[in-house]
């Protein structure tokens, strides 16, 4: 059920036209100009600017995306969007594709970054009116603007590479960096002066009227039929169900909590009491063995083009996180397709409803949402058959038009209680995505360098009186100031780097990546602004790490480069559903539940501090918590100790 304010308003005179090149911050860009009450558009990068200029668009942003701008398969646009006298404002790829088309030059450089990094602002340029001189900003990039164009001038810089170029005449401006997350401090004024100042936008856009709008087009698309809604019990199937409840009779919504194994600690029983309190009535299904023994169809190969399937392991035996998220999706739709036989309801008389949420869409590179963003992860509620029942229009998804933070609000406005509407955010899949599954160790052809390379860097107050062939290399990626830090730091403290061997999901540019992980260890206790700095600059100059973690504990003398066997077995998920348990009781009973965002605790197969003398074999595992602080549940930065946080929480 498409829900788009260009169905409900018809012209779009004054809005702002955000062009997708398949950002994952795309929505986030789209969220930011709505908070600012313009309205705005998500199009295709293609969209003619013929159809701009009529359709009465004020302004143009053009997104970041996973693209090269020189790649053969580089998406399609018109240039001619920069000649229709609307100002543009360039993220990213947009501003490589800026600079392109008028005349300049983009290369890929040795250097990704990837992070919040302090640049130099020129705020004599109307983009940057008001700023300081220097300003954190968040960069993800690997191609960088090598020759400006002309008529355009630098009006930013991280150390050598250029973050920002305009054309004041043209009111074209260009950021290499994303001013539209939290992680870059002043993004909002960069947004608010291009909307406001630069191209004359009114703030004259509320979203008071999407509540209705939603119950209107669920009685419209529903009209006599019967609804089942499959509710988690997290905060964004909870609103849906609500709001099904508000617009249709009470007998024809049909509310199912199917437990599928990988629930919390005592979570079925609250989400059906809480459910209870609302006068909605809930069916609860335990389905934890049939989701165990769940199987789905898989590509025979990568490389086999052809439609030929083949049947996957079962989940209770597959280590890919991907796999795991289409076996619980798949299942979980057979399961839903039991439950209607049993209930002798007629399918097609039942639709499905979700309380799937635009981000969803987009990291899972749904078209619903954008047809160029990159594959982030599957979600268990955008798999195939859902969208096979998409394309029959049998599922309602009455909120995928909102946000995280309009849910919460929509919530309130409908009367549902705080402690449901401000949980912590809880995946579909539950706990089976938050175990690091494991058959043996992940080590490919560059562990041993890498892991020289980050010796390097936790020891580089040492390694620079000894000349090596790879401290060129650590050298070549960092600014003199990083430089003069990095050798501070590692004066100081007496820290140890290396690769463990396991991989994890991660988001590296506007691409999913899945690599190794880096943990770090220190003989005092752990200085943890230092520790912030390591972990930005380590996955610029190692690419294959995509995440950091501190090891607690003594310091690890000899790293771990085997594994504990790791499945999700109901041994393994006992673990960490009482890990789970522990640490989120702390952190309640703390009253800092409310200051951090989320929460994942997630069990990793790796035994440390085990005698290689003994020959001991790994069967232990490990418990890494990520405490995550942000409000567009996108992006965001770690809680850290000490600062958002207490220590000995």
């Amino acid at each position: 059920m498409e829900i788009s304010s260009t169905e409900q308003n018809g012209s779009c005179e004054g809005a702002v036209a955000i062009l997708d090149a398949g950002a994952q911050y795309g929505k986030v860009i789209d969220r930011r100009v709505r908070e600012l009450c313009v309205r705005s558009e998500i199009l295709p990068l293609e969209t003619p600017a013929f159809a701009l200029r009529e359709q009465g668009y004020r302004a143009i942003i053009i997104s970041g995306g996973p693209s090269s701008v020189y790649a053969e398969d580089a998406p399609w646009f018109d240039p001619a969007i920069f000649a229709i006298g609307k100002p543009v404002l360039g993220i990213c790829y947009g501003m490589q594709l800026m600079n392109k088309v008028f005349g300049g030059t983009v290369h890929k450089k040795s250097v990704r970054e990837d992070g919040v990094f302090s640049i130099g602002v020129d705020n004599t340029c109307s983009l940057f009116r008001g700023l300081q001189k220097e300003e954190l900003v968040l960069l993800t990039h690997g191609d960088s603007v090598d020759k400006v164009a002309d008529g355009f001038k630098v009006v930013a810089q991280s150390g050598n590479i250029i973050a920002g170029i305009a054309n004041e005449q043209k009111k074209l401006y260009g950021t290499q960096f994303h001013p539209e997350v939290d992680l870059t401090e002043r993004g909002m004024a960069i947004l608010r002066t291009f909307l406001f100042e630069i191209a004359g936008c009114t703030s004259n856009f509320t979203v008071q009227n999407r509540q209705q709008t939603c119950i209107d087009k669920i009685r419209e698309k529903v009209d006599k039929s019967k609804v089942l809604v499959l509710l988690s019990g997290g905060v964004d199937s909870t609103v849906c169900t609500a709001l099904l409840n508000k617009a249709l009779n009470q007998d024809q919504v049909i509310a199912v909590h199917i437990d599928n194994g990988f629930m919390r600690k005592g979570e079925s029983q609250s989400v059906e009491e809480a459910l209870t309190k609302l006068g909605i009535k809930l069916k609860v299904v335990n389905a934890a063995h049939t989701f165990y023994n769940g199987t789905t169809t898989l590509p025979i190969s990568k490389e086999d083009m052809t439609p030929r399937k083949r049947i996957s392991k079962t989940l209770n035996m597959t280590t890919n996180p991907e796999e795991k998220r289409k076996i619980i999706g798949d299942t979980f739709v057979k399961v839903a397709n039991e439950v209607i036989g049993e209930m002798n309801l007629k399918p097609e008389e039942v639709f499905l409803a979700q309380g799937t949420l635009r981000p969803d869409l987009i990291e899972s590179a749904s078209h619903l949402a954008s047809n160029k963003a990159e594959v982030i992860k599957t979600h268990h509620n955008d798999t195939e058959l859902i969208r096979k029942l998409r394309d029959e229009g049998k599922v309602i998804e009455p909120l995928k038009d909102f946000h995280k933070d309009e849910v919460r609000a929509l919530g309130k406005e409908l009367g549902l209680p705080e402690e449901i509407v401000s949980r912590h955010p809880f995946p579909g899949p539950g706990l089976s995505i938050r175990v690091i599954c494991a058959e043996e160790p992940y080590i490919c052809k560059d562990f041993a360098e890498t892991n020289n390379i980050l010796k390097i860097i936790t020891d580089f107050s040492a390694s620079v009186r000894k000349p090596h062939a790879l401290l060129q290399r650590v050298k070549s990626c960092i600014s003199d100031e990083e430089e003069e830090k990095l050798m501070q730091i590692t004066s100081l403290h007496s820290l140890n780097a290396f690769l463990l061997p396991i991989k994890t999901v991660g988001v590296q540019g506007d691409c999913r990546s899945y690599s190794y992980v880096c943990g770090v260890t220190s003989k005092e206790s752990p200085h943890w602004e230092s520790l912030m700095f390591l972990a930005r600059l380590i996955p610029r100059m190692c690419h294959s790490i995509n995440r950091v973690v501190y090891v607690f504990g003594s310091p690890v003398k000899e790293p771990p480069t085997d594994i504990t066997p790791t499945f999700l077995t109901t041994g393994v998920l006992s673990t960490l559903r009482q890990a789970d348990f522990v640490a989120c009781s702390i952190l309640r009973d703390s009253g800092y539940s409310g200051k951090v965002s989320q929460m994942p605790v997630i069990l990793t197969p790796l035994h440390f501090d085990r005698d290689p003398l003994q020959k001991q074999p790994s069967c232990r595992r490990s418990v890494v918590v990520r405490t995550f602080i942000t409000s567009d549940f996108m992006t965001g930065i770690p809680a850290m100790p000490g600062n958002h946080i207490p220590e000995e929480v």
